[in-house]
């Protein structure tokens, strides 16, 4: 008997296992245009349109007219400090958005850029703003406001006009 009661358990596990798997699995997928939303009562295809319109409304990934991007070579490596240690890492890419022409002098001033953008983002990292849910678009309007100042200030306002993060990591220690 004890040998089969660790049999018997597994089976057991293993049934209401496959039995929560099976009742708790999403819904499939409808490929149909036009079904319609319990909750708002739209279709799928107004959704979609919806949808569309709300991230054309952000910044395309094609540039302004007579606008550039500019990519910063390298990364933004930003330490979080806990108790006296650096608890975490946070790295950033960045892009700058420019009127054409100016990519060379983007590059020119790139020392200048980097030391203003390495500020801000310290600064950030010491009020905390790198903690928690840090991705959210608050937390990253706040740091790319601050950043397209550093930009202006340093480029002039005719010639930047915005900074862009492409990428955000972070690595807990």
């Amino acid at each position: 008997m004890k040998k089969l009661l660790p049999i018997v358990m597994l089976l057991i596990g293993s049934g209401a296992g496959v039995g929560a798997g099976i009742f708790l699995r999403p819904e499939p997928v409808q490929d149909e245009v036009a079904s319609v939303d319990a909750e708002t009562g739209a279709t799928e295809a107004e959704s979609e349109t919806a949808d569309a319109q709300a991230s054309n409304s952000l910044d395309d990934a094609e540039p302004a007219d007579g606008m550039e991007y500019v990519r910063l070579p390298n990364q933004f490596v930003v330490p979080l400090v806990d108790n006296e240690r650096i608890s975490a890492l946070v790295v950033m890419s960045l892009s700058i958005e420019v009127s054409i022409g100016n990519a060379e002098s983007v590059l020119d001033k790139e020392p200048k850029l980097r030391d203003g953008f390495l500020r801000v983002l310290f600064d950030h990292a010491s009020i905390g703003g790198f903690d928690g849910a840090f991705i959210n678009n608050e937390n990253l309007d706040v740091v790319r406001r601050k950043l397209r100042d550093v930009a202006k200030a340093v480029m002039g306002s005719d010639v930047a006009k915005d900074v862009l993060i492409f990428e955000v990591a972070r690595q807990d220690y």
